[in-house]
């Protein structure tokens, strides 16, 4: 045998290996050192980011779990997920829960299901433990998310309708939330987000997302988490992707389509228009109480609130007691708007208005929607 021949075995064979890997056991992947941990799980077919998964959403599997009037906080990428969280918590409550004592935790309170709180985590195993999972305080913490004073429960989703079964005939009636922020404002605060994951949250999914030093805002090449969202990036279909396929469900009943400068500029009258799809009648003093509430300001006295924990985790690696997904503080940031372009150079900014063309540019009302936000053409 020659030594091309014997080396092109060798590659056959570490490519089997790891094909074999990738499809059985991918977790494994999980003990290397970033990029090869991400390099080796995305390109043997799995899920990005490592640690989502769409099982809860299925059409055979969404009625076992969910009930008529729930709601689903089906958010952009960096577009306020956790800030609707608590809002819409607010809501449900009237701002009653003064005390925040039904809102433990954001992933306690308002669950998420897309997340894969264990390495070997599945659905199956997840829908059990949120039943059956003992808080720290000698609650159950289904009493926390389920508790029979709410007229609905909240679950957070990152995925759109090609995952969530939007606009289904039959089945529990579920109504749906989603929200896109301008692009760049977008990027920016993606790429902070990536940075202010815990170590103990990376050292669980090898290494990712990485850290991305500051000076790397400014550079002439995209930093990594752009790169990632930008057309053809490993995460490109949360930004593109998801609005395309919320678009068309912009007047559908069942679903809220909502802009973040929308909410920014006049929170009052949007938390107003949230309130009447859910269909919870607000007094005047209530609204008032609850828009206050819902306030970058008083989520910021509460930073401790939005963590994240990981209460159904079952790896050695996971402190569940202390340890948590997110910074303390980096949730409730002050998400101001047209910052993004500003804090990239120049020819970031260019690729960035280029991909929105040619994403978007086919229908001109969705891209000045996407960047302006305001009422529907």
């Amino acid at each position: 045998m020659t030594v091309i021949k014997k080396i092109g075995t060798v590659v056959l064979g570490m490519a089997l290996i790891i094909g074999s890997i990738g499809k059985f056991v991918p977790h494994l992947f999980m003990n290397l050192p970033y990029p090869l941990s991400i390099i080796f799980w995305a390109s043997t077919g799995n899920e990005m980011p490592p640690y989502f998964m769409p099982e809860a959403w299925k059409e055979d599997e969404i009625d076992t779990w969910t009930r008529d009037g729930d709601l689903v906080v089906a958010t952009g990428v960096k577009a306020g997920t956790t800030w609707m969280l608590y809002c819409t918590h607010q809501i449900r409550t009237k701002g009653t829960d003064v005390n925040d004592e039904l809102f433990v935790d954001v992933s306690i309170s308002t669950p998420w299901p897309d997340l894969r709180q264990s390495r070997t985590g599945t659905w199956a195993e997840q829908k059990e433990r949120y039943n059956t999972t003992i808080l720290a305080d000698g609650r159950k913490m289904k009493d926390v998310w389920d508790h029979p004073s709410y007229p609905f429960r909240i679950f957070k989703s990152h995925y759109s309708p090609k995952v969530l079964p939007v606009g289904r005939e039959g089945g529990n009636k579920i109504k749906y939330m989603a929200m896109v922020r301008n692009g760049l404002d977008m990027a920016a605060s993606f790429t902070n987000f990536y940075s202010a994951h815990t170590p103990e949250f990376r050292s669980l999914w090898g290494g990712f997302p990485p850290f991305i030093p500051e000076e790397a805002m400014s550079a002439d090449e995209p930093p990594p988490a752009v790169k990632d969202i930008l057309p053809g990036g490993l995460l490109s279909v949360a930004y593109w992707g998801y609005l395309k396929e919320w678009w068309p469900y912009r007047n559908d009943p069942h679903v809220i389509l909502l802009h973040y400068s929308n909410l920014r500029k006049d929170l009052k009258t949007n938390v107003a228009k949230i309130a009447k799809f859910l269909e919870v009648d607000l007094t005047n003093d209530q609204l008032d109480v609850v828009s206050k509430r819902c306030s970058f300001e008083h989520m910021k006295e509460r930073a401790v609130l939005f963590k994240y924990l990981l209460p159904l985790n079952r790896d050695k690696l996971w402190d569940v007691e202390k340890d948590h997904l997110m910074a303390v503080g980096s949730m409730t940031k002050e998400g101001r708007l047209g910052t993004g372009g500003s804090l990239f150079s120049k020819n970031v900014v260019a690729q960035w208005n280029k991909a929105e063309e040619d994403e978007f540019g086919h229908d001109p009302a969705m891209l000045k929607w996407a960047r302006e936000g305001g009422e529907f053409p």
